[in-house]
């Protein structure tokens, strides 16, 4: 009920006691469907929006007195934003917009100066950035935004954003001289997150790690992803394969990253050991060894959710599997982060969940394609083959609505 006046000496009824008393535990609804200035009567009440596209709620000046609040409830689809009248200053720490479902009490520390406060912990911001789509996830609605290229996630309002940061693969190693299966390259780190932000942040995609050119360079690793920077969210990339170029003095063994890279053919243990994984900060797993031989195959890149396979006599390993990022963005399946197969001088391994690059067989190994973030497959089988590059990262941010 709205709040009352009573004045020295009256007596109040049975009735009003049990009304004030009510009004502890129910307070009093008003229901509006369109935009909406709150009135001297809503004092001690709540004014529930239902709106189905977007209105505000107009808080006035000299209408309110030092102390009153209003309750301020959002059921409709509709953005409600709060807005100052003419000559009230209104504040709040948590936003002025409410989402469905949200809500919170307008306090009048003055019949000019106000402070909503929000209610029910802290919700969902809104951004913009990247490209935008509607997805439903469980039964709930969000808007997702897709980054394929570094950019600026632009906040709008400030909350809490669930992230999906892939960073770079690495590059599966070349070959100069011999013939022998190179190691396939790591795929990059993946890091699912909730964050609460209220500034503009910097996202910045990684790119994949270049393949070894045969006699000229080696294989390297994913860039990595953040948004943020390294201050904010921020994941390694891929590590790349095992490498030779020349002779056994330029041979670069396989590098961790946010998956490790794959071991080459090799009687030198450096060299065909499969690097691990930065498992203490991101989510990646090891590389397959090579093997011990130096005529053989070698073993696949790291995956997101799995470890690259060893390499099997004269067949390259498959690289680790990578991970469904559907239970994120909704939809159908669609992998991420597959390590890269390694290089056979019979048969290639494949790349991890068909995202990775496969190995090569008597050939160079397959660059993985853009922002799958997953590694490229090593060569193999002759000299002067080259590796395959790691694909490039790719982040998603996803709100409420």
């Amino acid at each position: 009920m709205a709040k009352q006046t009573f004045t020295s000496g009256q007596t109040l009824l049975a009735s009003q006691m049990n009304s004030l008393q009510a009004n502890d535990y129910n307070w009093t609804v008003s229901t509006q469907t369109a935009n909406y200035t709150l009135q001297a009567t809503d004092k001690g009440t709540r004014e529930v929006m239902n709106m189905a596209s977007a209105g505000t709620v107009t808080v006035p000046n000299a209408t309110f007195d030092a102390g009153d609040i209003v309750w301020v409830h959002s059921i409709g689809s509709g953005t409600i934003t709060l807005a100052a009248g003419a000559g009230m200053t209104l504040n709040s720490a948590g936003g002025l917009t409410l989402a469905q479902w949200e809500g919170g009490v307008v306090y009048f520390t003055s019949a000019s100066s106000s402070i909503f406060f929000r209610g029910g912990g802290t919700g969902y911001g809104v951004a913009t950035g990247g490209t935008s789509s509607s997805i439903t996830v469980g039964g709930v609605n969000y808007t997702l935004l897709t980054f394929t290229s570094s950019s600026t996630l632009t906040v709008t309002k400030a909350g809490l954003f669930d992230v999906l940061v892939c960073s770079g693969g690495g590059g599966g190693g070349g070959l100069g001289v011999g013939s022998r299966g190179l190691g396939g390259g790591g795929a990059g780190g993946i890091l699912q997150s909730t964050i609460y932000l209220t500034t503009n942040q910097t996202v910045t995609i990684g790119g994949g790690g270049a393949g070894g050119v045969a006699g000229t360079s080696q294989p390297l690793n994913g860039s990595s992803s953040s948004i943020g920077g390294a201050l904010g969210v921020s994941v390694a990339g891929g590590g790349a394969g095992s490498d030779l170029n020349w002779n056994l003095s330029f041979a670069a063994e396989p590098t961790l990253g946010g998956s490790g890279g794959g071991g080459m053919s090799s009687s030198s243990a450096r060299l065909r050991t499969g690097a691990a994984s930065m498992a203490d900060t991101v989510s990646g797993y090891a590389g397959g060894n090579g093997v011990n031989s130096d005529t053989a195959s070698g073993g696949g890149g790291g995956g997101a959710t799995a470890v690259g396979s060893a390499g099997v006599t004269t067949t390259g390993g498959a690289g680790g599997a990578g991970y469904d990022v559907s239970a994120f963005i909704g939809g159908g399946s669609l992998f991420k982060c597959g390590g890269g197969g390694g290089g056979g001088t019979t048969t290639g391994g494949a790349g991890g969940s068909s995202v990775g690059g496969a190995g090569g067989s008597n050939a160079a190994g397959a660059s993985a394609a853009a922002n799958t973030a997953s590694g490229g497959g090593g060569a193999s089988g002759t000299a002067n083959t080259n590796g395959g590059s790691g694909g490039s990262g790719i982040v998603y941010v996803r709100f409420k609505v």
